[in-house]
Order: structure tokens, then sequence, then C-alpha cells
């Protein structure tokens, strides 16, 4: 099972950045608020629930031909075997009449309710891929977006397993009955 989706238009953000001079006379090194852009680049991602494992691929642009150039990357790598894909409800992975799929009778397409992509699980992996490779750092080209996400796309590979959703025990409360009890 894969759970699929896109990342589009992640910037090529050149930050500046060094010595910051505070209003108190204090100086920090750190980025500054200022940044040139530089062009973005869409990143199409699939992640093997089973083994936690992700598949990427980097296009200019967000359309149904990127995603299918994408999806049939991802089928070479499981040939002949069934595989179930879980998307979002994206117009791109939703067609009216999918050609692509009457051609690959062993790929089915599972759509995640609609504003409940979160539920798709590569959107968590999108999120540690931009608070771990992304966040804050400065890049002077598209090329060096995609070689980062590459170079942290091989590193978590190494260690990749599967997410594990777990429920936190949450403790019921009394609702308090009155201002005064809101103070305590």
């Amino acid at each position: 099972m894969l759970s699929v989706d896109e990342k589009p238009h992640i910037q090529a953000l050149e930050r500046a950045q060094g010595w910051l001079k505070l209003p108190n006379g204090k100086a920090l090194t750190g980025f500054n608020h200022e940044y040139k852009r530089h062009g973005t680049t869409t990143l199409f991602a699939a992640l093997d629930v089973v083994t936690g494992l992700v598949k990427a691929g980097h296009y200019r642009r967000r359309r149904r031909v990127e995603f299918l150039h994408f999806m049939n990357r991802v089928v070479v790598d499981h040939p002949g075997r069934e595989i179930h894909v879980i998307l979002d409800n994206l117009n791109t992975h939703k067609p009216k009449h999918d050609r692509w799929l009457g051609r690959h009778k062993n790929i089915h397409f599972h759509f995640t309710p609609t504003h409940a992509s979160w539920l798709n699980q590569v959107e968590v992996w999108f999120s540690i891929l931009s608070s771990h490779a992304l966040a804050g750092a400065s890049f002077t080209s598209p090329r060096e977006v995609r070689d980062q996400i590459d170079a942290f796309i091989t590193a978590y590979n190494q260690d990749a397993h599967p997410f594990e959703w777990t429920k936190q025990v949450v403790f019921s409360k009394h609702p308090r009955s009155s201002y005064a009890n809101l103070r305590n």
C-alpha cells in the first residue's frame, strides 16, 4: 500500500544571513527576514505504508501529466504486484475517464474524504521533510532544493520504518460551573 501526494511550489529562497544587530545594541547570528526568490520545484512522493520507504520525483509543475509520469516510475518498482494507492481528492488524481487506470488493472486508487487529506500518511512525511531539511535553509536555485530533498530521502530511507499512529490517554475534566471556579 502506497500513500501518494505532491508538495507543490517548494521555493528556492536565498536568505540573507549573518549578524543581526538588535535594538539593544547586542548582535546575534541568524537569518534576516529578507530573501531572494530563485524559482520553485514540485515534489511528488510515495510512502510505502508497510516499510516507511519513500520514493520521490521532482517536476516543474503539478499536472496530471507529471502525476502519471511519477506513477509510471512507481509501478516499475512493483512489477506484476497489486498496488493500493491512497490519494487525496485533487482533480489531477481523479479524471472523469481514467484511461491510465484502465491500462493498469493491478493499481487501485483509494481517496481520502474531502478536506481530510491529513489522513494520508505521506502528509506526515512532508512535515518531517519540511522541518528537517527545508525550514530556514537557504538555496540559490531549484536544483539545490532538489539535491537537499534527495539527500534527505537517502538518509531517511536508511532508517525508514512505518508510522505508528497511537492514541494518547485523554483524561476528561468536568467543566467549571461558574466564573469563580475558573480562577481556581
